[in-house]
């Protein structure tokens, strides 16, 4: 098995929403934002190669949505989904199974995409099932007010009509059925979003935890640093609580979808709580 950071873009947020009620002058020192407060973040999707599987976890914007909408989100850099995968081999036509943390526009855009005459959708993984689960897709197919901005319908509703739409089975001895042989746990969140999930995979005698929304960049490690946009805040603390505590004891690297400078990263007890110890790059710690 192989892991590969697939960079899909990079974008701006408003500091403020992406850290809630926690001050400037705190989040500042992590996420430096810009003359207009924003903040620099990524869209890191991960590539699992596991024998004939080839799993792509998250898959970042896409490119379908007019010149407006992505004027809000403020595109930097010159990252693409098909630019990383060409980097390792790849082509999206080798994907086997594309895993959603969930239904966010940042996480799912680049599933679907326009058809040849641009009249319509299209999957652009034409060999892969999509995973999410029951609960969430409900979730995202009947949004709430807060959350409808951010589930699209051109994003979610041609993933059913593809047939290849699929919801993750309950686990049997400890796997999810659809990659055999892959050591994979999943940790399910209802803060940000309900039913997120968040990938485990052990992975050269280390654990590797994709951290999506419930921690989306290393400033985000403190416990109460939580975004505006989630739709539980309370709950996200307890959550991450939790996870981070798990994290530690079990010696867990996190790997960070939205920080656009941060891949991976180890986490350590201090006397302010649980903080980051080190980052790293997928590179500096698995050697390729």
């Amino acid at each position: 098995m192989k892991l590969y950071p697939i960079q899909c873009g990079k974008f701006k947020l408003d500091g403020g929403a992406m850290f809630g009620v926690v001050p400037k002058s705190l989040w500042q020192r992590t996420n430096p934002a810009d003359e207009n407060n924003l903040i620099d973040l990524g869209t890191r999707s991960l590539l699992v190669e596991d024998g004939k599987k080839l799993i792509l976890i998250d898959c970042g914007l896409g490119d379908k949505q007019n010149e407006k909408f992505f004027g809000h989100y403020s595109l930097w850099g010159d990252d693409t989904l098909d630019k990383n995968l060409k980097k390792y081999g790849f082509v999206k036509e080798d994907i086997t199974d594309v895993f959603l943390t969930h239904l966010h526009f940042d996480h799912c855009g680049g599933a679907i995409e326009w058809n040849d005459d641009r009249t319509g959708y299209q999957s652009a993984f034409k060999n892969a099932h999509f995973w999410t689960n029951e609960q969430h897709w409900k979730w995202a197919t009947e949004p709430n007010p807060r959350e409808k901005a951010s589930f699209l319908k051109e994003n979610i509703m041609p993933m059913q009509e593809s047939g290849q739409l699929n919801f993750l089975p309950t686990p049997q001895n400890g796997n999810y059925g659809f990659a055999p042989d892959l050591k994979m746990d999943v940790i399910f969140v209802d803060g940000h979003t309900e039913k997120q999930m968040l990938p485990v995979i052990q992975y050269q005698e280390k654990t590797i935890v994709f951290a999506a929304d419930l921690i989306p960049t290393v400033g985000h490690i403190p416990q109460v640093y939580v975004m505006g946009y989630d739709t539980r805040p309370l709950l996200t603390m307890e959550e991450k609580a939790k996870f981070l505590k798990q994290c530690v004891d079990n010696e867990y690297l996190l790997f960070f979808e939205h920080d656009a400078h941060n891949e991976l990263a180890s986490l350590k007890m201090t006397e302010k709580g649980i903080r980051l110890d080190e980052t790293f790059s997928m590179n500096e710690v698995f050697g390729y």
